[in-house]
């Protein structure tokens, strides 16, 4: 199984928590739109330089378009790129292609022709259903359009809808956060993602909380909020397959399952990562510079590496306790290792404590074991 990611690097505005490499137009004394077609003109011949390679001749399983806001594009432009990757690689029949969306840039007349262009899964960005929260987030939308346009993705024909929530911001409460799992489970999605406020190095809300205008919640409430969510979301009968992502039955991500399972992915525009056989590299971070070398015929790698040994090691204790576990027998396959013999003080320690559990030959934490899931892999160094 194969893999394909496209970073499509615009945004109407950039919210203070985002570090994800993305343009919006007042950033660029530039023509926007021109902008916008030298980057699809770039990435239409990274996609034909790439899939001349033998090196990537594999049948692909997931499409995830991400950014940025690719919903900012116009489906006829999603369209041309699927159709521009179909005619270079070998993409499954059935394979599951999402497209991340902000609420603020669709209607319903575009989730249908996003549907029509042969995107899949549709991936909402909502962050909160209060409109306080959105507005500390600087978020495009409001609570009504984003109940609206996942009502519209289902009336347009989606049958996969996902959208990511944000607790653990500062002075929300739990009582507030549970209004927004209530909120969301009314919609009716497959897929929901929750994940824990960042304050990420070299953005606005950084800035803002080392000027001390902005406090983020004590960890002890973070964590309360996480408990909360977990506890809500298995009665509402979502399975948690990863720590900030849980799915009904039959619906689990299986482009994010791909990345923790350490399986090839391919990857196009300025930022993305690629990883391929135990090599990884990323493209330039920039718009121009993308362009520029791919307009000469060059592919803008800024970077690489192939994993060491011990960084394989490490990579798969992290990605597989965050997720559904580490296959004992795979483990011993790729390091000559026992897990359960080799680590038995540690394991021993984790079963004891109910953090971790063995289950179908899977080395898998526990809802207690997510909270410490940094610190328990920590211990396996």
């Amino acid at each position: 199984m194969a893999s394909l990611y496209l970073h499509i690097p615009f945004c109407e505005h950039k919210c203070i928590y985002c570090d994800f490499y993305s343009i919006a137009p007042k950033e660029t004394e530039e023509n926007y739109d021109n902008l916008v077609q030298r980057f699809l003109t770039a990435l239409d011949q990274e996609i034909l330089i790439r899939g001349r390679d033998a090196t990537f001749q594999s049948t692909y399983e997931t499409i995830f378009f991400g950014g940025g806001t690719p919903s900012l594009l116009s489906p006829t432009a999603i369209g041309t790129i699927l159709n521009q990757l179909s005619r270079s690689f070998s993409i499954s029949d059935n394979a599951e292609i999402t497209l991340e969306t902000n609420p603020g840039t669709v209607d319903i007349r575009k989730l249908r022709e996003f549907r029509s262009a042969g995107v899949n899964r549709i991936s909402f960005g909502i962050q909160s259903f209060h409109e306080k929260d959105l507005q500390f987030l600087t978020r495009i939308h409001n609570a009504d359009q984003a109940r609206e346009n996942v009502r519209n993705a289902y009336k347009a024909g989606f049958d996969n809808v996902s959208f990511d929530l944000i607790f653990a911001l500062p002075g929300q409460t739990q009582e507030l956060w549970n209004s927004n799992l209530e909120q969301a489970l009314q919609l009716a999605p497959t897929h929901i993602s929750c994940y824990s406020l960042i304050v990420e190095p070299n953005t606005p809300l950084h800035r803002m909380v080392e000027a001390k205008q902005v406090t983020p919640l004590a960890m002890d409430e973070d964590a309360d909020m996480y408990e909360q969510t977990m506890s809500v979301l298995a009665d509402a009968g979502f399975e948690q397959y990863e720590i900030s992502n849980f799915a009904k039955p039959g619906f689990k991500c299986r482009h994010n399952i791909a990345y923790w399972n350490h399986e090839n992915y391919l990857s196009f525009g300025p930022s993305a990562h690629s990883f391929w056989n135990g090599k990884r590299w990323w493209n330039l971070s920039n718009v121009n510079g993308y362009s520029d070398s791919l307009s000469k015929g060059t592919v803008p790698v800024a970077g690489e590496e192939t994993l060491s040994s011990q960084q394989w090691f490490d990579e798969t204790i992290y990605l597989g306790l965050r997720s559904e576990g580490i296959p004992l027998a795979g483990f011993e396959r790729r390091f000559h290792k026992d897990l359960l013999k080799d680590f038995k003080t540690i394991i021993d320690g984790l079963l004891t404590d109910n953090l971790a559990s063995i289950e179908e030959n899977r080395l898998r934490l526990t809802s207690k074991g997510y909270l410490l899931c940094d610190e328990i892999c920590r211990s396996f160094r």
